[in-house]
C-alpha cells in the first residue's frame, strides 16, 4: 500500500459542500488541500442517458464526480433557510441568511444568472392566502435558477479556479476508510480505479460525500462510534403536466413549494424540484438502481411544453427500524423490476380507475411524456397504499391552486426516492465526536440542496481557518 505526503485538509466528495469548503479555504489561507471523489473530473462527465441511451457508466456520471449530482441538476439556488435542508437546527436563522447571501454571491461570481424568481411580494401574499383556504401550506422562497446548462458551466469554472489555486483533485478514487488515531482523524485510506490502495494523511478531514455516498457515510459512522438519527424517507412520483396547468404559479415563482397533510393518513406530501419547460430524466445508482428525476435549461430554445415536479411523501420511522436508505431502494427496485430496469409512467386517470396504463392508453394522453424510455405500467403494484393515497389526495388538493392538475391526462412517473442518509451527530460547526473530523452536506443528512450544502462547506472552512490560523 502506497503512502503519500501529508495535507492540511482532505475533503471526501467533490459536490457543492466539498467545493465550497475548498473555495473558502483558499481565500483564508495557504492550505494544502486534497479532494477525492469516486467519479470523474467535470470535463469527463458525460451522460449518454441524456440523449436516451443509458450505457450504465461505472461510476455513474449523473451522481458522482466533480460537482456531484449538482453538475446535471436543474441548478436551483434556494435563497431561504426554510428550504433545502436543516441548517437552522445548527445555526441561527440570521446566520443562515447571511451565509446564503454570501454563498449566492460566490455563485454569481462564477457565472450564475442575475435573475431571482419569487420576489413579487403581492403575488406571494395572494398565493399564501389562497393556499390557506384549501389546507395547503405555501412556502415562499426566492430562487435563482441557473438551469442544467449554466449550472454545469458555473461548477466547471469553480473547478478551474481551485485547480489554479493549487488544490489537488483525484478522480475515480473511492475512500474506503477514515483513519483515526487516539480519537483524532489523521487521514483516509483510498482505492483508485486501477486497484491501487493509498493512505493519505491530513490534519483535518471533511467528509462531504453527497447523496450518492450517504450509505457509505452511515457505515463509516457506525465503525467510528458516531451516533446517527433516522431522517425522514421521501418516496413518491415525478408529476408531468402541460405548462398551461402550472404557468400561473411558475411564471413569477419558478418553483411553487407546496405542502399538504393527506386526509386519510395525515402524511406530509410536498412538491420538490419544479421544472417549468423541463424534461423528466433518469438517475442511476449502484446495484443497477434507476430512479426518476427532472431538470430544465436556462436556454429558451431547449425548453419543452411541459412542467414536471416531484411529489414526495415523507415518513419518519422510529426504532428499531434503522435502514431508511435500504427501504427507499427496495421501493425503487420494485418499479425497476416491473419495467425491466427502467422508469414506470402511468396516467392519473388510469390509476384512479384501478387499471394499468397501456401503450395505447398513453398515446391518448394530451400530456406528451418527455421521458420517451418510460414504460407504461401500474404504480399501485409499486408504492405502498399509504404513499399512493397521500399522493392522490395531495394532487386533488393542489388542483385548487392549479386547475386541471387533478386530470386523467396528468402523468406520474415512478419512483422518485431521495436517499437522505441518517443524520450524523455533529455540533454547530459540523464537528463530529472524532477530533478534526467534520461531516457536511446532503450525505451527512444535514442538507437537501445546492445552497444549504454550500453553506455547510463555508462554515467548516472558516472553522478550520480559525483553529489553524
Amino acid at each position: 500500500m502506497a503512502s503519500k505526503d501529508k495535507y492540511d485538509v482532505i475533503i471526501v466528495g467533490a459536490g457543492p459542500a466539498g467545493i465550497f469548503t475548498a473555495l473558502e479555504l483558499v481565500e483564508r489561507g495557504d492550505f494544502k488541500i486534497l479532494m477525492l471523489d469516486r467519479g470523474r473530473r467535470i470535463n469527463a462527465r458525460h451522460c449518454p442517458a441524456r440523449k436516451g441511451d443509458c450505457v450504465k457508466c461505472d461510476p455513474c456520471s449523473i451522481v458522482t464526480g466533480w460537482a456531484g449530482a449538482g453538475a446535471f441538476s436543474d441548478g436551483k439556488l434556494s435563497l431561504s433557510p426554510e428550504v433545502g435542508g436543516n441548517i437552522t437546527d445548527y445555526i441561527s436563522v440570521e446566520e443562515a441568511e447571511d451565509l446564503i447571501e454570501y454563498a449566492d454571491g460566490i455563485y454569481l461570481k462564477f457565472g450564475a444568472g442575475p435573475q431571482v424568481h419569487g420576489l413579487n411580494e403581492r403575488r406571494i401574499e395572494e398565493l399564501v392566502y389562497e393556499a390557506s383556504r384549501h389546507g395547503i401550506k405555501f412556502v415562499p422562497c426566492p430562487v435563482r435558477h441557473m438551469g442544467t446548462d449554466r449550472s454545469f458551466d458555473v461548477l466547471k469554472a469553480m473547478h478551474e479556479h481551485l485547480m489554479g489555486r493549487g488544490v489537488e483533485f483525484k478522480e475515480l478514487t473511492t475512500v474506503e476508510d477514515i483513519l483515526v488515531s487516539e480519537g483524532r482523524a489523521v487521514g483516509v485510506r483510498a482505492r483508485h480505479k486501477n486497484g491501487e490502495e493509498t493512505e493519505y494523511s491530513a490534519d483535518q478531514v471533511v467528509v462531504a460525500p453527497g447523496r450518492g455516498g450517504a450509505q457509505w457515510l452511515t457505515e463509516q459512522a457506525a465503525k467510528l462510534g458516531i451516533a446517527t438519527k433516522n431522517n425522514a424517507v421521501d418516496i413518491g412520483v415525478r408529476v408531468e403536466v402541460p405548462n398551461s396547468v402550472m404557468d400561473h404559479l411558475t411564471r413569477d415563482l419558478y418553483e411553487a413549494k407546496l405542502i399538504y397533510y393527506s386526509d386519510t393518513f395525515e402524511n406530509k406530501a410536498r412538491t420538490f424540484c419544479m421544472n417549468p419547460g423541463g424534461i423528466v430524466s433518469e438517475e442511476h445508482y449502484e446495484e443497477g438502481l434507476v430512479v426518476v428525476n427532472g431538470h430544465s435549461y436556462s436556454d429558451p430554445r431547449l425548453r419543452t411544453g411541459n412542467t414536471n415536479f416531484a411529489l414526495l411523501v415523507s415518513t419518519t420511522f422510529t426504532e428499531p427500524f434503522n435502514q431508511p436508505i435500504e427501504y427507499g431502494k427496495y421501493i425503487a427496485k420494485l418499479a425497476n423490476m416491473l419495467t425491466g430496469g427502467g422508469i414506470m409512467v402511468q396516467r392519473l386517470g388510469d390509476l384512479l380507475k384501478g387499471r394499468r396504463t397501456s401503450p395505447d392508453r398513453l398515446k391518448k394522453s394530451t400530456t406528451v411524456p418527455t421521458l420517451k424510455s418510460a414504460v407504461p405500467g401500474d404504480l399501485s403494484f409499486v408504492l405502498p397504499d399509504r404513499h399512493l393515497t397521500s399522493i392522490v389526495e395531495a394532487l386533488r388538493a393542489f388542483d385548487k391552486l392549479a386547475p386541471n392538475l387533478y386530470s386523467r391526462n396528468t402523468l406520474l412517473y415512478g419512483c422518485e426516492v431521495k436517499f437522505y442518509s441518517s443524520k450524523i451527530e455533529v455540533d454547530s460547526r459540523f464537528r463530529t465526536k472524532i477530533e478534526n473530523l467534520y461531516a457536511i452536506g446532503d450525505g451527512a443528512g444535514i442538507t437537501r440542496g445546492l445552497m444549504q450544502a454550500s453553506v455547510t462547506g463555508i462554515i467548516v472552512a472558516r472553522e478550520i481557518a480559525n483553529i489553524t490560523g
